[in-house]
């Protein structure tokens, strides 16, 4: 027994040897940064250090909760993940259908190409190819379209009401080709012969998709939902801060928890209140995981993450 326990972990040795560079990774850098969090329950002193730092209890964040900050921030934070969580997976699915649909395998990878391209280009460039277009001076819109049609020019970027569309409209253009690829490859590991037997019984394009290929996508419907749920305190900082070029006018509707840490540290100079920030941010996106999980499980055990 004793030999045959020596042989097993001979074998599996290189297995954990491959594994050491992740786990090492994965301590560096998602464990041992949740030591940062006791800062939000110091008052930083950087000549007495973060552990000789005086305690000030929950004052980081009474001060968080009593600014009229902090309603906007979160609202605007759970609002647009809800509309992204909303409106992107109604159009992942679309697209994917789509997609789906078409025979040609050149144009499929084509159009499969040209919809993921978006997810691989950074938010600097993103907000670079939008101030083109919304620029007052020199935007594409003003310049190309408005002025044409004798219409005043719009200063994009101090007119508030237009940005919750915009930003909605950016982050789909630009991540909408990620969630479609896991959509598509769960259409395609669809079996042929479902369709094959509802086409003999006359069921037309539109059927198919609402009898078999939408209640087979539910399993992954649901494991993206809860994944998305949990990071629905979470928003995406390039898209917040690059896109409207940090804006001091838009930030009513533009400022997020992620934004207002990033200011936070960088304006006021408080890494106190921003750890304080996160800290919130990251146990409210906790339980909600815990939340949406324990919902799904009750209904569907077999599609609950755990």
């Amino acid at each position: 027994m004793k030999k045959k326990k020596k042989r097993n972990w001979r074998n599996a040795l290189p297995i954990y040897c491959m594994m050491l560079p992740g786990i090492i990774y994965l301590c560096v850098n998602n464990y041992a940064p949740m030591f940062g969090l006791v800062i939000a329950f110091k008052k930083i002193n950087w000549n007495k250090g973060i552990l000789g730092s005086d305690w000030a209890g929950f004052a980081n964040f009474r001060y968080l909760f009593a600014s009229s900050e902090a309603l906007n921030m979160t609202k605007n934070t759970v609002l647009y993940n809800l509309a992204f969580i909303v409106v992107g997976t109604v159009v992942s699915i679309t697209v994917a259908i789509l997609l789906n649909e078409i025979t040609s395998k050149f144009s499929s990878r084509l159009y499969q190409t040209l919809i993921l391209l978006p997810y691989m280009i950074s938010w600097v460039i993103v907000s670079y190819l939008v101030f083109a277009f919304l620029s007052a001076e020199t935007g594409m819109v003003n310049q190309g379209i408005l002025a044409p049609l004798g219409r005043e020019p719009i200063v994009w970027y101090q007119e508030k009401r237009y940005w919750p569309f915009l930003l909605v409209l950016a982050y789909l253009w630009k991540s909408v080709g990620f969630s479609m690829v896991i959509y598509l490859s769960s259409i395609v590991g669809i079996s042929k012969e479902y369709y094959e037997a509802a086409r003999i019984d006359g069921a037309g394009k539109w059927k198919q998709i609402r009898f078999i290929t939408l209640p087979l996508l539910k399993s992954t419907v649901i494991t993206l939902l809860i994944m998305n749920i949990g990071s629905i305190f979470y928003s995406d900082f390039g898209l917040f801060y690059q896109v409207p070029r940090n804006s001091g006018a838009l930030y009513d509707v533009t400022q997020t928890i992620d934004t207002y840490v990033y200011n936070a540290l960088m304006q006021q100079g408080n890494i106190s209140l921003s750890s304080a920030a996160g800290f919130y941010q990251s146990i409210v996106g906790f339980a909600l995981v815990l939340a949406a999980n324990a919902i799904v499980r009750r209904y569907s055990r077999e599609s609950a993450l755990f």
